[in-house]
């Protein structure tokens, strides 16, 4: 799955960037340790042949500023796929806010980008099915506008980062619902398409990543369809 393509990052930063999306990925704690080292398994030999790794980790905010630097497009583009990797499975929880905010900070970037996010953390859920949970507000759906126009100005440059996405982020959206008990509906659970309102920057992002690597990388891309 080697490619041509050259890519405006090193082989160290791209380690460094991997890295920082899986700690992000971790940061809720769905995945236990076995899940762990097969996510981190793929990503070493499948998704990013060829990088020497000194480890696959979860990476501290000092170390990723020091290999993607502080207030660098590199490190800009880092912080939009943390964005999407953390919000693929449909929330925003308070554990992966709290990784991205050291991220923002230690990298040197805006902290407003993160602020309209916030409106989306995961809110509890109504065990009573005639009670749905509570959705966002016309205002807060109006304040997530520059941070969907700043997550679609990420431009995919990197097979490697491209692979990644193409598999943390869900190839279609979940079918809806019901979750029974004893044979009674306790709690219906919408398709992610209507729970997520970024859920098109995600399907955008995406498509981006699987075009840039078939046709600027002509890699086969019908594992990931």
């Amino acid at each position: 799955m080697t490619s041509t393509v050259q890519s405006p990052y090193s082989s160290e930063q791209i380690a460094a960037w991997l890295r920082g999306l899986l700690t992000i990925a971790w940061a809720d704690g769905n995945f236990d340790t076995q899940e762990q080292e097969f996510i981190a398994s793929i990503t070493k030999n499948e998704l990013a042949l060829g990088i020497k790794w000194d480890s696959l980790e979860v990476i501290t905010p000092e170390e990723l500023a020091a290999v993607l630097g502080k207030g660098t497009p590199t490190a800009e583009n880092f912080l939009r796929t943390a964005v999407m990797v953390a919000i693929a499975d449909g929330t925003y929880s308070p554990s992966e806010d709290q990784v991205l905010q050291q991220f923002c900070q230690a990298l040197e970037q805006p902290q407003n980008l993160l602020e309209a996010l916030r409106h989306t953390l995961e809110r509890p859920q109504q065990i009573t099915p005639t009670i749905p949970s509570p959705g966002l507000t016309k205002h807060e759906i109006a304040a997530l506008c520059p941070l969907r126009d700043w997550l679609d100005g990420l431009d995919i440059q990197d097979p490697r980062v491209a692979r990644f996405l193409c598999k943390m982020i869900p190839s279609q959206c979940p079918f809806e619902r019901d979750v029974t008990l004893f044979g009674r509906k306790i709690v219906h659970i919408p398709p992610m398409c209507k729970v997520n309102p970024l859920y098109e920057q995600l399907v955008g992002l995406r498509f981006r990543a699987l075009s840039y690597l078939a046709d600027k990388c002509g890699e086969d891309v019908s594992a990931y369809i």
